[in-house]
């Protein structure tokens, strides 16, 4: 009997986050006491890590997410998109923290914002491939010494990228809803993601698509669908339409955003551009906010 053929491993995170940064920003360390209001602002996430005591989260109502969260053991929380929420801590005793923002490139349009739950709760007992990360962490945030602010920065960066390893090893564990993580979690269609991620001004097929993940065209549309919840060609649409707006609002032409992302002229990419999101690339960057 034949041995099944070893597939060689993949690099499923790299593309993503080069081509849509995140920046931690250390902002707390030590203890919180009372409560503690953390507001929702475009583009901004939280990285909370509880390293002593107990706490409640609480949120608003309707905001898709419990509104009451006990805490009572060393956590971490994630927020990837703008939520507020309060930390309740006993007014003498408090909990021990180190808190960072998190500045997702592109703000909502982030591919891992769309893809993650408003937040992620998870008892630092249960994140392996953690521990030295959040050890150097720790050593960073309890003194002070030349440079430590700018490392502790790094290092959250670090604790988000080993996070969301985590989660693609754990989806059900970690309640990912189907979309692209669920996607990147599946053996064979991370495959196909890595390469359109990697390569997306490549003419791709349904078939070239499918050759990538290694599966039949009807089985790889199939299984694409049912776990990211759109069509293949739409999701290439998508994922080119987001590194477009990134390239416009970084100072790029119509023309060289066409010509990079593999469309045959302007006029072809500004229809597929609208297709994908309801206006024209001028019209799109005419709304976009005055910062």
């Amino acid at each position: 009997m034949k041995p099944p053929t070893l597939l060689p491993p993949i690099d499923r995170l790299s593309a993503l986050l080069e081509r849509f940064r995140v920046r931690a920003h250390l902002f707390h360390s030590g203890a919180l006491c009372g409560v503690t209001h953390f507001a929702a602002e475009p583009g901004r996430g939280f990285l909370h890590v509880l390293r002593r005591g107990e706490l409640v989260v609480t949120h608003r109502g309707r905001s898709g997410v419990p509104r009451k969260i006990k805490v009572a053991e060393p956590t971490l929380l994630f927020y990837p998109r703008p939520l507020e929420h309060h930390f309740h801590n006993a007014p003498s005793e408090g909990a021990e923290f180190v808190c960072a923002t998190l500045d997702f490139e592109g703000g909502d349009r982030h591919p891992l914002v769309v893809a993650l739950p408003p937040v992620i709760v998870l008892p630092l007992r249960s994140a392996e491939g953690l521990e030295h990360t959040l050890a150097l962490l720790f050593a960073e945030s309890e003194r002070l010494r030349c440079g430590h602010r700018l490392l502790a920065d790094r290092l959250f960066e670090v604790l988000v990228l080993q996070l969301l390893r985590w989660l693609l090893d754990h989806p059900q564990e970690a309640g990912i809803p189907r979309g692209l993580l669920t996607g990147l979690a599946h053996p064979k269609l991370a495959r196909a993601l890595t390469a359109l991620h990697e390569r997306p001004g490549e003419p791709w097929s349904l078939a070239s698509m499918a050759e990538a993940a290694g599966m039949s065209r009807s089985a790889f549309a199939s299984e694409f669908k049912a776990l990211l919840g759109i069509a293949p060609a739409d999701y290439l649409l998508r994922w080119r339409v987001s590194i477009a707006q990134t390239m416009l609002a970084g100072g790029a032409s119509v023309k060289e955003a066409s010509s990079e992302l593999g469309y045959a002229s302007a006029a072809s990419f500004s229809r597929a551009f609208a297709q994908a999101s309801g206006s024209s690339p001028r019209a799109w960057l005419a709304s976009r906010p005055v910062h």
